[in-house]
């Protein structure tokens, strides 16, 4: 996964109405119901169907760290599928996206003034479109690269153009080495 990806991720984690379930026992349980058998969730999770079945009557009670974590790691990622696509859905529709990022920024300006690219602390609240197409991108399978694009685009049209008051001949904003990126929705 890349930046983005992850940043959206973590949005919709912010996001959850109550807690994902705790204990190795129900998180196997509940992995299961979603995946349909002890075989799926093993692969799912690289460990062998019976440590799974172990995990889920109870007779292990604790998994090795790498293994807790994958295991926390699918959960998740599958939990309150409907809080996570009524929340995009609203951000699409209504509320934007706000990107708080601390990447380099490279455009193409007019001759005469300096388009040398340079790191930037940015928060920025994208309009709904911005976040449409980026959930958009991101179902179709689109890359890291594609999604960076896209938010570019929306710091160029809402932070460095202001919406049409400034800077008429930027084009092609950039955003490159990204120290950092979160997204709230």
């Amino acid at each position: 996964m890349g930046e983005i990806e992850d940043a959206i991720e973590r949005a919709d984690r912010e996001g959850f109405t109550r807690e994902p379930p705790k204990t190795l026992k129900s998180q196997i349980r509940y992995l299961i119901k979603q995946l349909g058998s002890a075989k799926a969730v093993a692969e799912e999770i690289g460990v062998t169907a019976d440590s799974v079945n172990r995990y889920r009557r109870g007779a292990r009670r604790h998994a090795r760290a790498d293994v807790a974590a994958r295991i926390d790691d699918a959960v998740r990622a599958r939990w309150q599928p409907q809080v996570r696509r009524r929340r995009r859905r609203q951000a699409a529709a209504t509320g934007g996206i706000t990107v708080e990022t601390r990447a380099r920024f490279g455009y193409t300006a007019p001759v005469g003034t300096t388009d040398d690219g340079r790191f930037r602390r940015l928060t920025v609240h994208l309009p709904p479109a911005y976040a449409r197409r980026l959930f958009d991108a991101r179902a179709a399978g689109a890359g890291d690269r594609e999604m960076r694009g896209i938010i570019a685009e929306g710091f160029k049209d809402v932070y460095f153009q202001d919406g049409g008051g400034r800077a008429p001949g930027l084009s092609d904003v950039t955003l490159n080495d990204i120290d950092y990126l979160d997204l709230d929705y």
